[in-house]
């Protein structure tokens, strides 16, 4: 679906092109395969992994139940990606859960719910013809939070990027960086208090405002979530990150 053309060009200025950017969920095996692959070259080029014979990027939680993987697409053609996990208490799967537990688990026990963006990617030929690309693929965490009214957003980011997420979303750093499976660089935990920071973000960057049915169309799916009757109950105790099963 197209992204909220309207407020993004005021932000950035009077930009047609702005109008043709599309957020796609990938739902065919196609559309997940060339997610992988921009992933691969993305993370190649910037030297985050060890290049590899399938040349592609892929994990467990691409195939969990509380995870959405975006493509952005501008003029029908691929530029960036990012994946969006929903963590609540009963829900405990994502990277930044298996990475930073020993933050994350005591806050879920809480009943706190986090939304964490990840996989952000973007196409490294492509980006150069597009500066916007970063706010415009970064705006799906931002909706997310709204869609599922979430406490917090978490992000794990490289040292050098953690400027980009306190400047737009006035992300705090929550844990110093460590090694992430499969990444030869380490990242930190960045978070942001949703509720407190929410009108001053969008006060300056008010392209990341959405409707609630650009929200809709975007995460409620067939099998969505079902935060008010999940299908697993997870003890305070057990503190292992797991999907519940259909």
């Amino acid at each position: 679906m197209k992204s909220a053309a309207g407020t993004t060009t005021a932000a950035f200025g009077n930009s047609d092109r702005l109008d043709q950017v599309d957020y796609r969920l990938a739902e065919t095996p196609e559309e997940k395969e060339e997610i992988y692959r921009l992933r691969y070259r993305a993370y190649l080029r910037e030297g985050a992994i060890q290049p590899s014979s399938d040349q592609r990027v892929t994990d467990q939680y691409d195939h969990a139940r509380n995870a959405w993987t975006f493509g952005v697409y501008f003029h029908g053609e691929l530029y960036s990606s990012i994946r969006v996990s929903l963590l609540t208490p009963e829900w405990r799967m994502s990277p930044s859960l298996a990475l930073f537990g020993d933050v994350l688990h005591p806050k879920l026990d809480e009943g706190l719910v986090f939304v964490d963006s990840t996989r952000f990617v973007a196409d490294p030929e492509k980006a150069r013809k597009f500066p916007e690309l970063p706010y415009v693929t970064v705006r799906l965490g931002s909706m997310a939070g709204v869609h599922f009214n979430a406490d917090y957003g978490l992000a794990m980011v490289r040292p050098e990027h953690q400027a980009f997420y306190r400047r737009v979303f006035l992300q705090e750093t929550w844990c110093e960086p460590r090694l992430h499976q499969g990444l030869v660089k380490p990242v930190g935990l960045m978070a942001a208090h949703l509720p407190t920071v929410r009108e001053r973000v969008l006060a300056r960057y008010p392209f990341l405002r959405s409707s609630a049915f650009e929200r809709r169309m975007l995460f409620e799916r067939n099998g969505a979530l079902r935060l008010s009757s999940p299908d697993v109950m997870v003890s305070p105790l057990e503190r292992t990150s797991i999907v519940p099963q259909p």
